[in-house]
Protein backbone atom coordinates (compact mmCIF):
# COMPACT_ATOMS: atom_id res chain seq x y z
CA UNK A 1 0.00 0.00 0.00
CA UNK A 2 1.16 3.42 -1.30
CA UNK A 3 1.95 5.74 1.87
CA UNK A 4 0.02 9.36 1.99
CA UNK A 5 2.04 12.39 0.73
CA UNK A 6 0.84 15.28 1.56
CA UNK A 7 1.62 17.31 -1.97
CA UNK A 8 -0.66 14.79 -3.45
CA UNK A 9 -3.52 15.37 -0.56
CA UNK A 10 -2.40 19.42 -0.81
CA UNK A 11 -3.39 19.14 -4.57
CA UNK A 12 -6.75 16.76 -4.50
CA UNK A 13 -7.87 18.93 -1.49
CA UNK A 14 -7.55 21.90 -3.90
CA UNK A 15 -8.98 19.93 -6.75
CA UNK A 16 -12.21 18.68 -5.01
CA UNK A 17 -12.93 22.78 -4.11
CA UNK A 18 -12.34 23.52 -8.08
CA UNK A 19 -14.75 20.90 -9.42
CA UNK A 20 -17.37 21.88 -6.34
CA UNK A 21 -17.24 25.90 -7.94
CA UNK A 22 -18.27 24.19 -10.99
CA UNK A 23 -21.44 23.70 -10.62
CA UNK A 24 -22.51 26.89 -8.77
CA UNK A 25 -20.66 27.96 -12.52
CA UNK A 26 -22.83 25.68 -14.64
CA UNK A 27 -25.58 27.54 -12.62
CA UNK A 28 -24.59 31.12 -14.08
CA UNK A 29 -23.69 29.65 -17.21
CA UNK A 30 -27.18 28.30 -17.25
CA UNK A 31 -28.97 30.75 -15.37
CA UNK A 32 -27.93 33.57 -18.25
CA UNK A 33 -29.89 31.66 -21.73
CA UNK A 34 -32.56 31.83 -19.96
CA UNK A 35 -35.31 34.35 -19.30
CA UNK A 36 -35.25 36.61 -16.18
CA UNK A 37 -38.39 34.99 -15.16
CA UNK A 38 -36.91 31.56 -14.91
CA UNK A 39 -33.53 32.49 -13.90
CA UNK A 40 -33.43 31.29 -10.29
CA UNK A 41 -35.51 28.36 -11.24
CA UNK A 42 -32.74 27.42 -13.62
CA UNK A 43 -30.22 28.16 -11.01
CA UNK A 44 -31.82 25.85 -8.15
CA UNK A 45 -31.41 23.08 -10.87
CA UNK A 46 -27.73 22.95 -10.05
CA UNK A 47 -27.60 24.07 -6.18
CA UNK A 48 -29.98 21.52 -5.61
CA UNK A 49 -27.88 18.97 -6.98
CA UNK A 50 -25.50 20.18 -4.08
CA UNK A 51 -27.80 18.93 -1.64
CA UNK A 52 -29.20 15.94 -2.94
CA UNK A 53 -26.16 13.99 -4.55
CA UNK A 54 -24.26 14.82 -1.42
CA UNK A 55 -26.63 12.94 0.68
CA UNK A 56 -27.24 10.11 -2.45
CA UNK A 57 -23.22 9.55 -2.17
CA UNK A 58 -23.08 9.15 1.01
CA UNK A 59 -25.60 6.53 1.67
CA UNK A 60 -25.25 4.93 -1.38
CA UNK A 61 -23.86 6.01 -4.24
CA UNK A 62 -20.31 5.76 -3.95
CA UNK A 63 -20.60 2.13 -2.78
CA UNK A 64 -22.27 1.64 -5.96
CA UNK A 65 -19.81 3.17 -8.16
CA UNK A 66 -16.70 2.47 -6.34
CA UNK A 67 -17.17 -0.43 -4.14
CA UNK A 68 -16.03 -4.29 -4.98
CA UNK A 69 -17.55 -5.68 -7.85
CA UNK A 70 -21.41 -7.07 -7.28
CA UNK A 71 -21.22 -9.62 -10.43
CA UNK A 72 -20.36 -8.82 -13.64
CA UNK A 73 -18.98 -6.06 -13.77
CA UNK A 74 -21.70 -3.83 -13.54
CA UNK A 75 -22.46 -2.09 -10.24
CA UNK A 76 -20.83 -2.29 -7.15
CA UNK A 77 -21.49 -3.59 -3.22
CA UNK A 78 -22.80 -2.19 -0.33
CA UNK A 79 -19.90 -2.17 1.81
CA UNK A 80 -18.71 1.78 1.69
CA UNK A 81 -22.66 2.26 2.28
CA UNK A 82 -23.10 5.37 4.90
CA UNK A 83 -19.00 5.75 4.05
CA UNK A 84 -18.70 2.37 6.26
CA UNK A 85 -14.50 1.33 5.74
CA UNK A 86 -14.17 4.57 4.22
CA UNK A 87 -11.67 6.70 6.66
CA UNK A 88 -8.21 8.37 6.53
CA UNK A 89 -6.15 5.05 4.95
CA UNK A 90 -4.79 5.41 1.44
CA UNK A 91 -7.01 5.06 -1.21
CA UNK A 92 -5.74 1.88 -2.83
CA UNK A 93 -3.35 2.93 -5.86
CA UNK A 94 -2.73 6.11 -4.42
CA UNK A 95 -1.07 8.49 -2.19
CA UNK A 96 -4.02 10.60 -1.06
CA UNK A 97 -6.84 9.61 2.09
CA UNK A 98 -9.69 7.34 1.11
CA UNK A 99 -11.79 9.89 2.35
CA UNK A 100 -10.78 12.74 0.12
CA UNK A 101 -11.29 10.41 -2.97
CA UNK A 102 -14.66 9.42 -2.05
CA UNK A 103 -15.13 13.92 -2.19
CA UNK A 104 -13.62 14.50 -5.14
CA UNK A 105 -15.79 11.54 -6.83
CA UNK A 106 -18.48 12.81 -5.48
CA UNK A 107 -17.98 16.34 -7.14
CA UNK A 108 -18.77 14.63 -10.56
CA UNK A 109 -21.77 12.74 -8.90
CA UNK A 110 -23.11 16.19 -8.42
CA UNK A 111 -22.19 17.95 -11.54
CA UNK A 112 -23.45 15.26 -14.11
CA UNK A 113 -27.42 15.37 -13.29
CA UNK A 114 -26.73 19.08 -12.92
CA UNK A 115 -25.99 19.38 -16.85
CA UNK A 116 -28.97 17.41 -18.13
CA UNK A 117 -30.94 20.08 -15.99
CA UNK A 118 -30.35 22.15 -19.57
CA UNK A 119 -32.39 20.18 -21.25
CA UNK A 120 -35.75 20.99 -19.33
CA UNK A 121 -35.06 24.44 -18.06
CA UNK A 122 -38.31 26.61 -17.80
CA UNK A 123 -41.10 24.04 -17.91
CA UNK A 124 -40.11 20.74 -15.94
CA UNK A 125 -41.83 20.94 -12.20
CA UNK A 126 -39.22 21.01 -9.57
CA UNK A 127 -40.52 18.07 -7.33
CA UNK A 128 -40.36 15.90 -10.61
CA UNK A 129 -36.59 17.47 -11.18
CA UNK A 130 -35.83 16.27 -7.58
CA UNK A 131 -37.11 13.22 -8.10
CA UNK A 132 -35.53 12.66 -10.98
CA UNK A 133 -31.63 13.50 -10.43
CA UNK A 134 -31.97 10.85 -7.06
CA UNK A 135 -33.15 8.16 -9.49
CA UNK A 136 -30.77 9.25 -12.04
CA UNK A 137 -28.49 8.93 -10.08
CA UNK A 138 -28.50 5.93 -8.25
CA UNK A 139 -29.87 3.92 -11.63
CA UNK A 140 -27.42 5.62 -14.38
CA UNK A 141 -24.32 7.46 -12.98
CA UNK A 142 -23.13 4.99 -10.34
CA UNK A 143 -23.75 2.12 -12.73
CA UNK A 144 -21.74 4.23 -15.31
CA UNK A 145 -18.94 5.23 -13.23
CA UNK A 146 -18.76 1.50 -12.11
CA UNK A 147 -18.02 0.08 -15.54
CA UNK A 148 -15.57 2.26 -16.41
CA UNK A 149 -13.48 3.20 -12.64
CA UNK A 150 -14.64 0.80 -10.80
CA UNK A 151 -13.13 -2.25 -9.34
CA UNK A 152 -13.55 -4.81 -12.33
CA UNK A 153 -16.29 -2.81 -13.90
CA UNK A 154 -16.85 -4.21 -17.96
CA UNK A 155 -15.57 -1.51 -19.77
CA UNK A 156 -12.48 -0.45 -17.67
CA UNK A 157 -11.52 -4.05 -17.72
CA UNK A 158 -11.72 -4.01 -21.05
CA UNK A 159 -9.66 -1.34 -21.81
CA UNK A 160 -11.35 1.40 -22.63
CA UNK A 161 -10.09 5.00 -22.07
CA UNK A 162 -11.75 7.49 -19.47
CA UNK A 163 -9.28 9.99 -18.22
CA UNK A 164 -11.38 12.43 -16.39
CA UNK A 165 -15.11 11.46 -17.52
CA UNK A 166 -15.83 11.94 -20.90
CA UNK A 167 -18.04 9.20 -21.20
CA UNK A 168 -19.09 8.70 -17.29
CA UNK A 169 -20.02 12.29 -17.27
CA UNK A 170 -20.47 14.25 -20.31
CA UNK A 171 -21.91 11.13 -22.32
CA UNK A 172 -24.08 9.94 -19.75
CA UNK A 173 -25.76 13.73 -19.05
CA UNK A 174 -25.80 14.52 -22.73
CA UNK A 175 -27.52 11.62 -24.10
CA UNK A 176 -30.56 11.77 -20.73
CA UNK A 177 -30.45 15.51 -21.64
CA UNK A 178 -31.50 14.69 -25.16
CA UNK A 179 -34.25 11.74 -23.14
CA UNK A 180 -35.53 14.73 -21.24
CA UNK A 181 -36.03 16.89 -24.46
CA UNK A 182 -37.47 14.16 -26.16
CA UNK A 183 -39.94 13.69 -23.22
CA UNK A 184 -40.91 16.52 -21.83
CA UNK A 185 -41.19 18.77 -25.23
CA UNK A 186 -40.65 22.13 -26.70
CA UNK A 187 -41.30 25.29 -24.59
CA UNK A 188 -44.63 26.77 -25.46
CA UNK A 189 -42.81 30.21 -25.70
CA UNK A 190 -38.85 30.14 -26.05
CA UNK A 191 -36.91 33.41 -25.27
CA UNK A 192 -33.77 34.50 -26.11
CA UNK A 193 -30.97 34.36 -23.67
CA UNK A 194 -31.96 37.19 -20.68
CA UNK A 195 -28.25 38.12 -19.12
CA UNK A 196 -25.16 36.95 -21.46
CA UNK A 197 -22.91 38.51 -19.10
CA UNK A 198 -23.78 36.21 -16.40
CA UNK A 199 -23.38 33.18 -18.95
CA UNK A 200 -19.85 34.13 -19.51
CA UNK A 201 -18.79 34.53 -15.91
CA UNK A 202 -20.38 31.31 -15.25
CA UNK A 203 -18.33 29.26 -18.50
CA UNK A 204 -15.13 31.30 -16.73
CA UNK A 205 -15.64 29.31 -13.64
CA UNK A 206 -15.97 26.24 -15.62
CA UNK A 207 -12.99 27.01 -17.15
CA UNK A 208 -10.69 27.57 -14.02
CA UNK A 209 -12.73 24.74 -12.01
CA UNK A 210 -12.22 22.11 -15.14
CA UNK A 211 -8.74 22.63 -14.36
CA UNK A 212 -9.26 20.69 -10.93
CA UNK A 213 -11.44 18.02 -12.81
CA UNK A 214 -8.51 17.19 -15.17
CA UNK A 215 -5.60 17.38 -13.59
CA UNK A 216 -7.11 16.90 -10.29
CA UNK A 217 -7.90 13.03 -11.88
CA UNK A 218 -4.20 12.32 -11.67
CA UNK A 219 -4.47 11.73 -8.02
CA UNK A 220 -1.31 13.27 -7.25
CA UNK A 221 1.09 16.14 -7.58
CA UNK A 222 3.04 15.28 -10.65
CA UNK A 223 3.87 15.44 -14.05
CA UNK A 224 0.51 13.73 -15.51
CA UNK A 225 -1.13 16.66 -13.77
CA UNK A 226 0.72 18.92 -15.36
CA UNK A 227 0.22 17.44 -18.98
CA UNK A 228 -3.18 17.32 -18.38
CA UNK A 229 -3.93 21.01 -16.94
CA UNK A 230 -2.24 22.64 -20.05
CA UNK A 231 -4.34 19.78 -22.54
CA UNK A 232 -7.40 21.43 -21.04
CA UNK A 233 -6.61 24.67 -21.54
CA UNK A 234 -5.19 24.54 -25.04
CA UNK A 235 -8.41 22.34 -26.03
CA UNK A 236 -10.77 25.44 -24.61
CA UNK A 237 -9.08 28.19 -25.81
CA UNK A 238 -9.05 26.39 -29.45
CA UNK A 239 -12.76 25.18 -29.28
CA UNK A 240 -13.69 28.57 -28.48
CA UNK A 241 -11.88 29.84 -31.37
CA UNK A 242 -13.16 27.85 -33.47
CA UNK A 243 -16.72 27.84 -32.48
CA UNK A 244 -16.32 31.72 -33.21
CA UNK A 245 -14.88 31.28 -36.80
CA UNK A 246 -17.59 29.19 -37.56
CA UNK A 247 -20.05 31.52 -36.43
CA UNK A 248 -18.26 34.08 -38.24
CA UNK A 249 -18.58 32.09 -41.85
CA UNK A 250 -22.19 31.22 -41.35
CA UNK A 251 -23.89 33.81 -39.68
CA UNK A 252 -21.40 36.69 -40.00
CA UNK A 253 -21.02 37.80 -37.11
CA UNK A 254 -19.00 35.97 -33.85
CA UNK A 255 -20.99 35.91 -31.24
CA UNK A 256 -19.72 35.80 -27.16
CA UNK A 257 -22.49 33.33 -26.84
CA UNK A 258 -20.45 30.89 -28.95
CA UNK A 259 -17.18 31.55 -27.20
CA UNK A 260 -18.67 30.55 -23.98
CA UNK A 261 -20.48 27.63 -25.68
CA UNK A 262 -17.15 26.45 -27.53
CA UNK A 263 -14.88 26.78 -25.07
CA UNK A 264 -17.20 24.68 -22.78
CA UNK A 265 -17.06 22.00 -25.94
CA UNK A 266 -13.26 21.79 -25.83
CA UNK A 267 -13.75 21.45 -21.93
CA UNK A 268 -15.98 18.21 -22.35
CA UNK A 269 -14.06 17.09 -25.58
CA UNK A 270 -10.32 16.73 -23.77
CA UNK A 271 -11.61 15.29 -20.48
CA UNK A 272 -11.55 11.68 -21.32
CA UNK A 273 -8.00 12.37 -23.04
CA UNK A 274 -6.11 14.96 -20.61
CA UNK A 275 -3.70 12.90 -19.01
CA UNK A 276 -3.66 10.17 -22.19
CA UNK A 277 -2.80 12.36 -25.41
CA UNK A 278 0.09 14.72 -26.22
CA UNK A 279 -0.18 18.60 -26.16
CA UNK A 280 -0.62 19.55 -30.24
CA UNK A 281 -3.32 16.17 -30.36
CA UNK A 282 -4.96 18.97 -28.05
CA UNK A 283 -5.55 20.93 -29.72
CA UNK A 284 -6.81 19.55 -32.20
CA UNK A 285 -9.37 17.95 -30.08
CA UNK A 286 -10.65 21.61 -29.56
CA UNK A 287 -10.50 22.31 -33.06
CA UNK A 288 -12.84 18.97 -33.78
CA UNK A 289 -15.13 19.50 -30.60
CA UNK A 290 -15.59 23.83 -31.92
CA UNK A 291 -16.32 22.50 -34.90
CA UNK A 292 -18.45 19.55 -34.72
CA UNK A 293 -20.10 20.93 -31.36
CA UNK A 294 -21.58 24.19 -33.00
CA UNK A 295 -22.45 22.20 -35.76
CA UNK A 296 -24.96 19.55 -33.51
CA UNK A 297 -26.36 23.00 -31.79
CA UNK A 298 -27.48 24.02 -35.06
CA UNK A 299 -28.99 20.58 -36.26
CA UNK A 300 -31.71 20.46 -33.38
CA UNK A 301 -32.99 23.20 -35.32
CA UNK A 302 -33.55 21.19 -37.82
CA UNK A 303 -34.10 17.57 -35.78
CA UNK A 304 -36.64 19.47 -33.68
CA UNK A 305 -36.06 18.81 -30.38
CA UNK A 306 -35.96 21.61 -27.85
CA UNK A 307 -32.71 20.86 -25.95
CA UNK A 308 -32.97 24.45 -24.12
CA UNK A 309 -29.31 25.34 -23.33
CA UNK A 310 -27.65 22.57 -25.42
CA UNK A 311 -26.65 20.20 -23.26
CA UNK A 312 -26.62 17.75 -25.92
CA UNK A 313 -25.27 19.34 -28.32
CA UNK A 314 -22.49 20.11 -26.34
CA UNK A 315 -21.95 17.42 -23.67
CA UNK A 316 -23.67 14.41 -25.27
CA UNK A 317 -21.94 15.26 -29.10
CA UNK A 318 -18.51 16.49 -27.04
CA UNK A 319 -18.16 13.54 -24.93
CA UNK A 320 -18.76 10.90 -27.59
CA UNK A 321 -16.46 12.70 -29.65
CA UNK A 322 -13.57 13.02 -26.87
CA UNK A 323 -13.95 9.61 -26.14
CA UNK A 324 -13.78 8.32 -29.80
CA UNK A 325 -10.45 10.43 -29.99
CA UNK A 326 -8.75 9.26 -27.18
CA UNK A 327 -8.85 6.16 -28.70
CA UNK A 328 -7.16 7.30 -31.57
CA UNK A 329 -4.46 9.58 -30.20
CA UNK A 330 -3.64 8.50 -26.88
CA UNK A 331 0.06 8.08 -26.57
CA UNK A 332 2.33 6.13 -24.46
CA UNK A 333 4.77 8.31 -24.45
CA UNK A 334 2.65 11.19 -22.52
CA UNK A 335 1.04 9.04 -19.89
CA UNK A 336 -1.66 6.80 -21.52
CA UNK A 337 -1.18 3.81 -24.26
CA UNK A 338 -0.77 4.09 -27.69
CA UNK A 339 -4.13 4.17 -29.65
CA UNK A 340 -5.28 3.95 -33.22
CA UNK A 341 -2.78 6.63 -34.97
CA UNK A 342 0.41 5.45 -32.58
CA UNK A 343 -0.25 1.98 -33.77
CA UNK A 344 -2.77 -0.11 -31.37
CA UNK A 345 -6.56 0.30 -32.46
CA UNK A 346 -7.63 -1.70 -29.53
CA UNK A 347 -8.33 1.47 -27.62
CA UNK A 348 -10.11 2.48 -30.29
CA UNK A 349 -12.69 -0.14 -30.55
CA UNK A 350 -13.24 -0.75 -26.92
CA UNK A 351 -13.83 3.27 -26.57
CA UNK A 352 -16.24 3.45 -29.53
CA UNK A 353 -17.50 0.26 -27.58
CA UNK A 354 -17.73 2.12 -24.62
CA UNK A 355 -19.65 5.34 -26.27
CA UNK A 356 -22.40 2.72 -27.80
CA UNK A 357 -23.19 1.25 -24.55
CA UNK A 358 -22.70 4.34 -22.28
CA UNK A 359 -25.13 6.06 -24.67
CA UNK A 360 -27.68 3.22 -24.77
CA UNK A 361 -27.88 2.71 -21.84
CA UNK A 362 -28.43 6.23 -20.20
CA UNK A 363 -30.78 6.60 -22.84
CA UNK A 364 -33.26 3.85 -22.14
CA UNK A 365 -33.32 4.36 -18.29
CA UNK A 366 -33.67 7.88 -18.50
CA UNK A 367 -36.62 7.18 -20.51
CA UNK A 368 -38.04 4.45 -17.97
CA UNK A 369 -37.27 7.16 -14.99
CA UNK A 370 -39.18 10.02 -16.54
CA UNK A 371 -42.36 7.73 -18.19
CA UNK A 372 -42.26 6.78 -14.20
CA UNK A 373 -42.23 9.83 -12.78
CA UNK A 374 -44.92 11.11 -15.19
CA UNK A 375 -46.81 8.73 -14.56
CA UNK A 376 -47.16 9.66 -10.96
CA UNK A 377 -46.41 12.84 -10.04
CA UNK A 378 -46.12 14.35 -13.42
CA UNK A 379 -43.06 15.90 -15.28
CA UNK A 380 -43.99 19.43 -16.80
CA UNK A 381 -45.47 22.85 -14.87
CA UNK A 382 -49.48 24.02 -16.39
CA UNK A 383 -49.17 26.38 -19.06
CA UNK A 384 -49.84 29.12 -17.11
CA UNK A 385 -47.15 28.36 -14.93
CA UNK A 386 -45.05 28.60 -17.72
CA UNK A 387 -46.33 31.52 -19.44
CA UNK A 388 -45.51 33.38 -15.99
CA UNK A 389 -42.60 32.18 -14.88
CA UNK A 390 -40.93 29.69 -12.81
CA UNK A 391 -39.17 31.70 -10.51
CA UNK A 392 -42.43 33.20 -8.59
CA UNK A 393 -44.63 29.61 -9.12
CA UNK A 394 -42.39 27.10 -7.88
CA UNK A 395 -40.17 29.46 -5.44
CA UNK A 396 -42.00 32.23 -4.62
CA UNK A 397 -39.04 34.78 -5.83
CA UNK A 398 -37.71 36.85 -8.41
CA UNK A 399 -34.42 37.26 -9.72
CA UNK A 400 -35.07 40.64 -10.36
CA UNK A 401 -36.90 42.86 -8.32
CA UNK A 402 -36.76 46.56 -8.96
CA UNK A 403 -38.17 48.79 -6.87
CA UNK A 404 -41.36 46.85 -6.24
CA UNK A 405 -42.62 45.82 -9.55
CA UNK A 406 -40.58 42.97 -10.78
CA UNK A 407 -39.73 44.37 -13.90
CA UNK A 408 -36.34 44.84 -14.92
CA UNK A 409 -34.73 48.76 -15.38
CA UNK A 410 -34.37 49.72 -18.82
Amino acid sequence: MEALNQADTAWLMVSCALVMLMTPGLALFYGGMVSEKNVLSSAMHSFIALGIITIQWVVIGYSLAFGSDAGGGFIGGLEYAFLNGVGLEPQEGSTIPHILFMAFQMMFAIITPAIISGAIAERMKFSAYVLFILLWATLVYDPICHWVWGPDGWLGARGALDYAGGTVVHLSSGTAALMCALVIGRRRRPGPPHNLTLTLIGAALLWFGWFGFNAGSALAANDNAALALVNTHLAAGVAAFAWAVAEWVKQGKPTALGVASGLVAGLVCITPAAGFVSPIASVFMGLAAGLVCYGAVLAKNKLGYDDALDAFGIHGVGGALGAILTGALASAAWGGTNGWFHGDIQPFIENVLAVGAVAAYSFVVTFVILKAIDLTIGLRVTDDQESEGLDTNLHGEEGYHMGGSGALVE
